[in-house]
């Protein structure tokens, strides 16, 4: 492995906006890759616009936009469009989530790209997919998870709601970049079409499997799960919340005779399998709660660890932020934005002898002039195409 990562000299241009796309190019620039960000000069990506909490920049923006450098090109241009061309030429991997339609119109669909770029592996990340009834749609987050069913499984009954995180933007940009890392490792070009309805409706594949086969809609519980029991959230004596969970009829076990002290629920017959305690998940949840409710957190998370039970304690943003897990382990950074170096967390995945460059979040069009010249542009061709208003 080189100094410069695993992806060391490949070059991705990303034609991008919001999570999804920015997700899978921040992936690969985490390994190395050097990502080319084009973005419109009237406002860029408009992620960048959705609030001004990091000192004037957005939250959104500077997560997913770590480490790339900005070109503002007006691709509606015929001059812009040459600008692309010619980066694209020396590019490896195209990456767009632009609204549907939006590259065909550009000159620059999969089938364009097929025949005047056919060295790039090109990847489109939309909503629903070609060929379907919603593919004209356009797809956000919510919408998407609201589509896929993943807000019917999420919340309390009676009261659906949206995973917190945007898990269909994030994820589909996790697959895009897993399908990248294929065809490079493959050594071939290709073309890749990731949708954030495919991507949602496989990670409901445990609730679509269950209903298809039993006819049950499984109602949504909060903080527990339809699958298991118990396993589940429950306040402590000193007001914290402390979540436990069991996995099989061992832990189950353990748990009934070891933490709370109640043999008797280890013994009856009504809670010896899995299926049993879920269909009794209320009496459990009470016995449960009854004996958390009358000691503080810490004494429960030391007798649940002696137990071997898993066990986890609620926390808020902010207690996150200063979790000891991520301090000990040194997960926190600074990176340059054009506001400043703020802290940024490192990506998830440790490779050994590897440090992720965690470059700065872009300016827009903050490196233009440079990949202009290049690509052999003159400065009285920039300046030129400045003026024509083709590049920022």
């Amino acid at each position: 492995m080189t100094d410069g990562g695993p992806l060391a000299g490949i070059t991705v241009v990303a034609l991008e906006q919001a999570v999804s796309a920015p997700m899978c190019t921040r992936t690969l620039g985490d390994f190395g890759a050097r990502v080319i960000k084009v973005e419109n000069p009237a406002g860029g990506d408009f992620a960048r616009r959705y609030d001004d909490v990091v000192g004037g920049l957005a939250a959104h923006f500077v997560w997913a936009n770590r480490g790339k450098e900005s070109v503002a090109l007006d691709l509606k241009s015929d001059a812009g469009q040459t600008v692309l061309h010619r980066l694209l030429e020396r590019a490896d991997v195209l990456v767009s989530n632009l609204t549907p339609g939006t590259t065909a119109k550009l000159g620059f669909s999969p089938a364009d790209l097929e025949v005047r770029h056919p060295q790039l592996i090109a990847v489109e990340i939309d909503g629903y997919g070609a060929g379907g009834p919603l593919s004209h749609k356009r797809a956000y987050d919510l919408l998407v998870q609201a589509e896929s069913g993943a807000c019917s499984v999420t919340g309390l009954e009676g009261a659906p709601a949206k995973p917190g995180p945007p898990v269909a933007d994030v994820c589909s940009g996790l697959y895009a970049a897993l399908s990248v890392l294929a065809l490079l490792y493959a050594r071939r070009p290709g073309q890749v079409a990731v949708s954030l309805f495919d991507t949602m409706a496989e990670l409901m594949g445990y609730p679509l499997t269950y209903t298809r086969h039993s006819g049950v809609e499984q109602q949504p519980l909060g903080m527990s799960s339809p699958a298991v029991s118990p396993y589940g959230a429950y306040r402590t004596a000193d007001g914290q919340t402390v979540v436990l969970g069991t996995t099989n009829d061992r832990e189950w076990r353990r748990l009934a005779t070891e933490l709370i002290g109640r043999p008797d629920l280890a013994d009856d017959a009504r809670f010896r399998t899995n299926a049993g305690r879920v269909e009794h998940r209320a009496i459990l949840d009470a016995a449960i709660g009854d004996w958390c409710a009358r000691h503080d957190l810490g004494h429960v998370q030391e007798r649940a660890d002696a137990a071997g039970i898993g066990n986890s304690r609620y926390n808020t943003v902010t207690d996150v932020l200063a979790h000891p897990q991520l301090a000990a382990r040194d997960r926190w950074r600074q990176v340059g934005t054009p506001s400043g170096p703020v802290p940024a967390l490192l990506p998830p995945p440790v490779v050994a002898g590897y440090e992720p460059p965690m470059g700065a979040v872009p300016g827009l069009g903050e490196h233009t002039n440079a990949v202009l010249a290049e690509l052999g542009y003159a400065p009285g061709e920039i300046t030129t195409l400045r003026a024509q208003g083709a590049v920022r």
